[in-house]
């Protein structure tokens, strides 16, 4: 193993330095070039498309609306501060099922109550200048889709049916897990030893573990003579917060501790408390249904309201533009979500699943689930699928043009590349691939040693239990390389399209680091290993598809009309992003400290 990192090593290092010799040659031309009269643009040529408009010319906007700044800046900010700081809050603590869920719930409704005011204010108060905009549409629509939910929590609480979720969820658990069976001398014993632990047997339990929903399959499954089972063990836990809760609980404490107003004196809760009666438990299946589905996708409808909220507020994609628009934004924002689930992943999320960059816990009845490059694969797959006839829509009607070809071979590439991601994924298709070599194996058994050793070489690779496939970085590395060379109309809209071409590819080199790590030392843990090219890889992937979504035409037409370079969008771009992802790693970090405190208070 040695040998092979000595010889791997300086193949890391010159793959690094070739990385960088674009960059010193782009810096050399800048400083040798004309860089002073071009503005720094790597020796690019302006042209007229790089003149401003005629301000007479150029449609008037919210952005340059001189009435009513206060409020819009009210809005903005309160909606930034309800949407990228509190929701997600609030999201995290309702995973874990945390008691101070409700209380960040109504926090963010309050806010977000505040900016909606002011936004209506602002409506009121300013001529039309986007008519039939999405964004006062789907505003209301995530708004009352948030409102419902926290409705939903709040009746789930009153009634008792988190608590019953857990529990249901804990006594699956424990009947998942092997047992030993306990006789009732050996129960007599442990009583002796152990006086004060709180089991108790019932008269129709025998001991032996033999009769069906007995106490005995339950509770000390895992006690055995070297294990007792003492008040501090997770056997005693789970055992505890069997016998001393009670299905027909009462609601939850911590709602009435933190909620003055629902406790059980006062008139709201008994309404509460006579809503959520009426409602049945087939009902209850299908609402936590609902709000565990808002859960996981509230902050991606977030996004998107954030987004055309952006749209409007500086007029872009009106008309036909629109087709830019839908092309850059949503490509862009896929990449940018791709970001955070690989900072997630990076973090420590979907370890159950063994998505991140471990081995994947075993479990009793353990069924199959995809891996983390499949998931990406497949979506790559289903992107290609779907946009394959749509990349002629800003030209419908007229002649192909060679761009048109050109964004419809992308789209093959993605449609041939996510389905080789997927194949190479299923373990159906490598064990057709390995039958050659293990029938010619099989066909020669001499002797036992013979045996012996055609077991041994049949034996699958440690590299077989964790999947390493390199088809999803190696399409979105194309994808920038290709980019970043298209021709574009202006000197500011090629450089914008470089810079995230380039940061697409700077994140496909980091992944495939973390593949060459993972082959010299797969992961054996259970826990998370935290490649560091993986925080490399979510940083490309988010910053990059955030400048995806700035280099469409209306908003490179606007950045020309008020004078920003390509520069002034990367450099803010680059902040946000740090900050970003540093309040993501907090957000999963609250995850942890609020399921933490909640299995203590079990």
């Amino acid at each position: 193993m040695k040998a092979l990192a000595g010889s791997v090593l300086p193949v890391i290092a010159g793959v690094a330095v070739l990385g960088l010799v674009p960059a010193a040659l782009a810096h050399g031309e800048d400083e040798h070039g004309h860089g002073h009269e071009d503005g720094g643009m790597g020796g690019m040529q302006m042209t007229d498309a790089d003149k401003p408009l005629p301000e007479d010319q150029y449609p008037p906007t919210y952005f340059a609306h001189p009435e009513h700044r206060v409020a819009i800046y009210g809005h903005i900010a309160l909606m930034v501060l309800a949407w990228v700081f509190a929701l997600p809050a609030a999201v995290m603590l309702s995973l874990a099922r945390s008691r101070y869920t409700l209380l960040v719930q109504f926090g963010f409704l309050a806010i977000n109550a505040g900016g909606v005011l002011l936004g209506v204010i602002y409506n009121t108060s300013t001529p039309d200048l986007y008519p039939n905009n999405a964004h006062y549409k789907l505003g209301w629509i995530v708004t009352f889709v948030v409102s419902a939910q926290v409705v939903v929590g709040l009746l789930a609480r009153v009634a008792g049916v988190f608590k019953r979720e857990k529990l249901a969820a804990g006594s699956h658990a424990a009947e998942r897990q092997g047992f030993i069976p306990v006789s009732t001398e050996a129960m007599a014993e442990h009583e002796s030893r152990f006086p004060g632990a709180p089991y108790r047997r019932y008269s129709h339990d025998s001991g032996q573990g033999t009769e069906p929903r007995t106490e005995s399959l339950r509770s000390h499954s895992l006690s055995g003579p070297d294990c007792p089972a003492s008040p501090t063990s997770p056997v005693h836990d789970a055992h505890k917060e069997y016998h001393h809760s009670d299905d027909d609980a009462d609601p939850d404490e911590d709602l009435e501790a933190h909620l003055p107003l629902f406790s059980k004196s006062t008139k709201a809760h008994s309404v509460v408390a006579k809503v959520a009666g009426r409602i049945s438990d087939r009902f209850w299946k299908v609402l936590i249904f609902a709000y565990n589905f808002v859960d996981r996708t509230i902050l991606i409808l977030g996004f998107i309201a954030l987004c055309t909220g952006i749209i409007t507020f500086g007029r872009f994609f009106e008309g036909a533009g629109i087709f830019s628009g839908l092309a850059h934004w949503i490509k862009g924002g896929v990449f940018f979500w791709l970001g955070i689930f690989t900072l997630g992943r990076w973090a420590g999320c979907f370890g159950e699943l063994g998505w991140a960059w471990n081995v994947r816990p075993r479990r009793a009845g353990q069924k199959w689930r995809p891996s983390a490059e499949f998931v990406e694969s497949f979506a790559i797959f289903f992107y290609g699928a779907t946009n394959i006839f749509l990349e002629h829509l800003g030209n419908w009607g007229g002649e192909w043009s060679s761009q048109d070809l050109e964004h419809i071979s992308i789209t093959v590439l993605f449609l041939g590349g996510g389905l080789c991601g997927m194949l190479i994924e299923s373990t159906r298709i490598r064990n057709l691939l390995n039958y050659t070599v293990t029938d010619a194996a099989q066909q020669h058994i001499l002797d036992r040693d013979a045996e012996r050793d055609l077991h041994d070489a049949l034996r699958e690779p440690e590299s077989y239990r964790f999947s390493m496939n390199p088809i999803p970085a190696l399409v979105i590395l194309l994808t920038g390389i290709m980019m970043s060379s298209h021709t574009q109309e202006s000197m500011i809209s090629s450089m914008v399209h470089k810079q995230w071409g380039d940061l697409l590819a700077g994140a496909s080199f980091a992944r495939g680091l973390t593949y060459l790590l993972a082959w010299l030392r797969p992961p054996r843990s259970v826990y998370p290993s935290r490649p560091p090219t993986e925080l490399l890889t979510a940083f490309g992937l988010i910053a990059g598809g955030i400048i995806f979504m700035a280099s469409a035409s209306d908003t490179v037409s606007g950045m020309i009309h008020y004078q920003l370079d390509a520069m002034f969008m990367y450099t803010v771009t680059m902040g946000l992003v740090g900050l970003l992802m540093a309040w993501v790693i907090l957000m999963i970090a609250l995850k942890g400290w609020a399921a933490r405190r909640e299995a203590g208070r079990a």
